[in-house]
């Protein structure tokens, strides 16, 4: 394996170039090894205990990365060259045959033309494997009638080249690989027909290019595609991330502990369901100030809710958001500082600060993502973890980034009344019932009503925050907390950005979430999805976006970039915004009362 010194900013080595993503560089094609093959002298460890509970047994290190001027002990990764395959750029011969002068690794061929890699791998349609198109075989097969025993048992492996045709037009047509010992060619347009490696007799190889022979335990039977070397389907990352947050405990847990230790709730177990059940219940509620259905629930789970001791991460950090709220000006220091403003100390337009429970300036905030594996061809593949070393204690590559933020907690009891509403359940069925639909999407978050218009409000609060924060919209991102379905409800959104090196902390974006600006830029949002650019197209139809699962929703109103958004510009509809049609939006009547206060309606 070939030691590759070069530039690579740190978040590429997460995203989109992490383990077996394939990366270009200096003309050259290569692929990043797994974490196994890495000098672990470099790669330093990151602390993050809340994400390694929902890891499981591992340790996070960063990637063994460089910035600058590369000497001999510079860290760096370990690549592959793949695909192996490459083709003389002057001479045209198409070979993997790799050679070194003065001890480094050579990229030219023996005419001293430059070698360029083949622009076609083969990938596993289910077992995210990918290999070389063996090109030798692969000339040498088909169903043409010029297929002789002189071809098929040709051994002129170093007569290979890699034509264009002339008079074939300018497609795959006109690529001929040609045998100059048989004078046998095919055609690249043979090569991505449906089922064509399978019906060549070509099959998986059951591991990764930079992997031995020996680790293969069991042979691979899912068929081989031809695809571009390039395509994005090549390399689909699963990442998680978390924020370094003190783990709070959600006020359902507190109240399930205040519940466990009144003086009767022993009485309330041993009676079990019997005839005094509902009166000892109805002591405990009037006492603590909780409902009696809180008390029996309790009294039901008590020896399952006991023993939870891993909560969900957004549970975690949406318990600690809160706490924050509750405190004001935050003097703790440390990696997660907000300051907290409650509705009494938000002024605007009453249709939407009545709407919002609690605003939080993140001043600082510390995320930690890590790469836990990845697939290839479609997101239902297998997926193949980061480390393909000996099972034990596995490595996940991981990076550490700083940043700062806007906090939002929107009222409960509005927004559960305004979901209840027939027009707001059937608007959303819309996408529970294509999410449904879909193999893959049970991956995105269920796209229940406050989800869909929470979800949306970030899109369009992050674009105009571009606007007015100093950050470039593709730095910042959302983390949305909306699920109704738990013991916490959970209805708020935070916008932040991190980012371990160019943009990170300027102070830009928490100064706007002081009620005073951010009221102003939740108008401006609003009014920026009033109108589309696409309307009246955009806002009738509800078949927009990746697999249809955006509604009303477009590039020119609501959609943002990629890495912005946790579910890649899904799950959005500017209806459930502002309303539409038999719809009435969350924050329905906020732009009319703005109008007529501002007579500008």
């Amino acid at each position: 394996m070939e030691k590759i010194k070069h530039d690579l900013r740190l978040s590429e080595t997460i995203m989109p170039f992490g383990v077996g993503a394939i990366v270009d560089i200096r003309g050259e094609s290569l692929i990043a090894a797994d974490t196994s093959w890495w000098d672990k002298k470099y790669a330093h460890e990151i602390s993050c205990e809340r994400l390694l509970a929902r890891l499981g047994a591992g340790v996070l290190r960063q990637p063994p990365t460089h910035a600058g001027h590369a000497g001999k002990d510079t860290p760096a990764l370990l690549y592959w060259r793949f695909p192996a395959w490459r083709f003389c750029e002057r001479c045209s011969k198409l070979s993997k045959l790799t050679g070194k002068k003065k001890g480094k690794w050579s990229n030219t061929c023996e005419c001293g033309g430059f070698l360029v890699p083949m622009r076609y791998i083969a990938i596993c349609e289910q077992g995210s494997h990918a290999q070389d198109v063996p090109w030798f075989k692969w000339a040498h097969r088909g169903h043409g009638a010029s297929l002789d025993e002189a071809v098929r048992f040709c051994k002129a492996y170093k007569e290979l080249r890699f034509e264009r045709q002339s008079g074939q037009g300018e497609g795959l047509a006109s690529l001929r690989v040609k045998c100059y010992g048989c004078g046998h060619s095919r055609s690249l347009a043979e090569l991505v027909t449906k089922d064509a490696l399978h019906r060549d007799g070509l099959h998986c190889v059951g591991r990764q290019p930079w992997e031995p022979e020996s680790s293969v335990k069991k042979p691979c039977n899912h068929r081989l595609v031809a695809v571009q070397r390039g395509a994005t389907g090549n390399y689909i990352a699963d990442r998680i991330s978390a924020l370094d947050i003190p783990e709070e405990r959600p006020p359902s847990a507190e109240v399930a502990d205040k519940i466990r230790g009144h003086m009767f709730f022993g009485k309330l177990v041993a009676d079990n369901g019997g005839p005094q059940t509902e009166v000892i219940a109805g002591w405990i509620a009037g006492e603590l100030g909780v409902s009696q259905e809180t008390v029996l629930e309790v009294a039901a789970g008590d020896e399952a809710s006991a023993d939870d001791v891993l909560l969900d991460l957004k549970d975690g950090e949406w318990a600690a958001f809160l706490k924050k709220l509750e405190g004001g000006r935050d003097r703790t220091g440390g990696d997660f500082v907000v300051d907290g403003w409650s509705r009494a100390t938000t002024s605007g337009p009453e249709s939407l600060v009545s709407r919002i429970a609690g605003v939080g300036q993140v001043h600082r905030v510390r995320e930690v993502t890590a790469l836990r594996g990845f697939r290839r061809h479609s997101a239902e593949a297998d997926l193949i973890t980061a480390d393909l070393g000996p099972k034990g204690f596995p490595t996940y590559p991981a990076m550490e980034m700083f940043g700062e933020g806007i906090f939002l907690r929107f009222d409960e009891d509005k927004l559960s009344q305004w979901e209840a509403q027939p027009g707001v359940q059937a608007r959303a069925g819309i996408l529970l019932k294509r999410r449904a639909g879909t193999p893959w999407a049970d991956r995105l978050d269920v796209p229940e009503p406050r989800y869909i218009a929470l979800h949306t409000l970030s899109h369009l609060l992050i674009r105009r925050l571009a606007f007015a924060s100093g950050y470039a919209s593709a730095s910042l991102r959302e983390r949305i907390y909306a699920n109704s379905d738990r013991k916490d409800k959970t209805a708020g959104i935070l916008i932040y950005t991190a980012a371990g090196d160019a943009q990170g902390t300027l102070g830009g974006l928490a100064r706007l979430g002081h009620p005073g600006k951010l009221i102003p830029l939740l108008v401006s949002a609003l009014d920026d999805a009033d109108v589309c650019s696409n309307d009246p197209v955009c806002i009738e139809r509800d078949r927009q976006g990746s697999s249809q699962l955006n509604l009303s929703a477009c590039h020119g109103c609501s959609l943002v970039s990629e890495t912005s958004c946790e579910t890649g510009n899904r799950l959005l509809d500017r209806q459930l915004v502002l309303g539409g049609g038999n719809v009435v939006g969350f924050w329905d009547g906020v732009l009319a009362e703005v109008r007529q206060t501002t007579g500008t309606g």
